[in-house]
Order: structure tokens, then sequence, then C-alpha cells
């Protein structure tokens, strides 16, 4: 299980990227098509077309970061968008690692967590 403060963010590529981008072309993606500041500190996922590669990519105080796994045998399962344009969706360390560890989400389904309720300003004059 990865470990990391609430506020770090994770963020996956929608489509697969090509596997031969290195940490530099992939933070232009991050920048130009995500629409994100690739000096935040948040973690950026990208999967290889053939998906059996993943790169994690993030800036760390003095340049950036790039976590890579290939597999040698099978393929991740990421789930992608049906659409062709690349984007981004958040997800949680959690379903990181469990992608990471080859177990396919795609049938697995969220339980109701518990979330704050946003506070509501009165109006009304006391």
């Amino acid at each position: 299980m990865l470990s990391l403060p609430p506020s770090v963010r994770l963020f996956m590529a929608t489509q697969p990227v090509d596997g031969r981008k290195g940490a530099d072309s992939l933070m232009v993606l991050v920048r130009e098509v995500f629409r994100s500041d690739p000096l935040s500190g948040h973690l950026f996922i990208f999967f290889s077309k053939r998906c059996d590669r993943v790169r994690v990519v993030y800036w760390d105080r003095n340049g950036f970061a790039m976590w890579t796994k290939h597999l040698q045998k099978g393929r991740f399962r990421p789930s992608f968008s049906p659409g062709q344009k690349l984007g981004s969706v958040a997800i949680e360390a959690a379903e990181l690692a469990l992608i990471v560890e080859g177990i396919e989400l795609a049938g697995a389904r969220r339980r109701p967590r518990w979330q704050p309720q946003a506070a509501t300003l009165s109006t009304s004059p006391r």
C-alpha cells in the first residue's frame, strides 16, 4: 500500500501513452493536456499502449522523479475511458496499488463512504 500525505493527489491518464516517453515529455502532457502544474508534487500515472509498463512521474523538490514498472509477463488492467481523447482522472493510492499488483478494477464497486457536508451559511438576520 502506498503511504502518501493527504495533500498529494494521484492523476491517471485516461488513455495509454507512448511507453518510450521520458519524464520531461510526460510532464509536457501534464501541463498542456491535463492542464495541471507539473511542479505541484502530485503524482501523474501513465500506462504504455501495450499496458506492460507503468510510469509514475512527480516533482521532488529539485527535479522530476520517475518510477517505472515493466512487466515481463502479463498486462496491467487500468480503467481507460472509452473515448480517444487523452485526459486525466483522479484516483486513490489504494487503486494504484491494486492496479500495479495486477488486480483488475473493472468489476469492483466502491461502497459508500462518509464525507463531510458542505457548511451552509445562514443569511437570515439574528
